[in-house]
């Protein structure tokens, strides 16, 4: 693996967090409110920090599903904002491109400093693509959730009996961040003490604002080459090991991924930290969040455990823990009657898709037996579906179950902070408060 710049592991960088960074920033620079701004431009992140997403969406999904922003906060790009022709574009992966090179995955452009490129396997084309997803994919099959189900289940147990039933607490960081970090923990056989670094890391890699906060890049450029050197070491302490499960060991064993360069094995652990710890994080949040905002589905869920499977597919939908996913088109392509042009940028909006009332009717509720849950985009489609789709479903599955074996109800008091940024769906505080059902 090629050599990485000199960190003092003893002093690893731990504060401010990306939230605050962003926040410092703001500050000193405010954006600049445009009152000509295209309601449609649903790039901008404050429409998600203020929970105002739904009627932009919704509305270009009554009159142009497909249409093209102009001077958007992120540049021109295509908004796709309905489900079937979500569907036909990620079906169509050598026509519309993930890789980075033609602009990766996110509707913020990536940073083309030759000295910073992190490649990763969802934002490759085959057959590069095909080769390292392989390589990670069997931490993920049923005999490996089958293998962990216990393992989850026992933390899950831990944590939800460490809550307190007579105060106000964060959801989001005694459940959900702590549940998901202590399951990337245990995939990267992570050092367990230093499990919150894998959030911390998880929100510089993940952040699409602070593509636009230039004054932040050299600051987070170097705490992602912290995560690369910690990583790198573990790397090397297993390097000549027998192969253990983790998936470090899985991509030192791996014909596709033992000769990455070290930029290319940061870019996987981005893509592997964020996708474990952000998607299930914020689900675990929408379900506090969600089952709150309807109470009678709460009930029913409560009286009937057996819909708890169900409920996790429905979940999932309804909070849309990635609001989006981006394509470049390679070639000119007639999409539905509407002329993309080759270098054009597509943003798959799957929030905006799993709201789509020709297939999820009354989409905006939370109906805990709908039928056709399962039929959701959260996870994408095709050959870039999420990997890890099946652990993030176990998680939660859990979970549900052991606050209904507790009868947990988790009643949010209204006082909460949303995630400012157009990629990430979630929250970063959630006040509640625990009562029996």
């Amino acid at each position: 693996m090629a050599s990485v710049p000199v960190i003092d592991l003893d002093n690893l960088t731990i504060s401010p967090t990306a939230d605050e960074a962003l926040e410092n920033y703001y500050k000193n620079n405010p954006p600049i409110q445009d009152a000509d701004a295209n309601p449609w431009d649903v790039s901008r992140a404050d429409i998600y920090s203020k929970d105002l997403w739904r009627k932009p969406f919704a509305e270009m999904r009554a009159q142009e599903p497909i249409n093209k922003i102009e001077g958007g906060v992120h540049g021109d790009y295509w908004n796709i904002t309905t489900y079937k022709p979500i569907q036909h574009v990620e079906a169509l992966p050598d026509i519309f491109s993930s890789d980075v090179e033609q602009g990766g995955i996110t509707i913020a452009d990536p940073d083309y400093d030759q000295d910073f490129q992190l490649p990763m396997f969802i934002a490759m084309d085959r057959p590069k693509h095909t080769g390292q997803r392989r390589t990670v994919a069997p931490a993920f099959t049923p005999t490996e959730m089958k293998r962990m189900e216990e393992e989850i289940r026992m933390r899950t147990a831990e944590v939800l009996d460490s809550l307190p039933w007579d105060e106000k607490f964060d959801w989001v960081d005694k459940v959900s961040i702590e549940l998901t970090t202590g399951m990337l923990a245990i995939l990267f056989g992570f050092p367990w003490e230093d499990r919150r670094m894998l959030t911390f890391w998880s929100d510089y890699a993940g952040d699409v604002e602070l593509a636009v906060a230039e004054e932040l890049t050299d600051q987070r450029r170097q705490i992602l080459h912290e995560m690369g050197a910690y990583f790198l070491k573990l790397w090397n302490e297993r390097v000549d090991a027998e192969p253990t499960p983790d998936l470090i060991s899985m991509m030192i064993h791996s014909e596709h991924m033992k000769d990455m360069d070290h930029m290319e094995f940061m870019g996987n652990l981005v893509l592997l930290i964020v996708g474990g710890n952000d998607t299930t994080r914020n689900t675990m949040s929408g379900v506090a969040w969600g089952l709150g905002q309807f109470p009678e589905q709460r009930a029913k869920l409560q009286q009937n455990p057996d819909l708890i499977p169900n409920a996790v597919q429905e979940i999932i939908r309804w909070q849309t823990p990635l609001a989006h996913m981006r394509r470049t088109a390679l070639e000119d392509y007639d999409l539905f009657g509407h002329q993309i042009k080759k270098g054009d940028k597509v943003v798959m909006w799957y929030l905006s898709a799993n709201r789509d009332e020709e297939v999820f009717p009354e989409a905006d509720k939370i109906i805990v037996d709908r039928e056709n849950a399962r039929r959701h985009l959260a996870f994408g489609y095709g050959i870039h579906r999420c990997v890890g789709a099946r652990l993030a479903e176990l998680q939660i599955r859990i979970l549900l179950e052991e606050m209904h074996e507790r009868r947990m109800q988790v009643n949010p008091t209204g006082k909460m902070r949303r995630v400012h940024a157009c990629f990430v769906h979630g929250f970063r505080e959630m006040e509640v408060e625990l009562t029996k059902y």
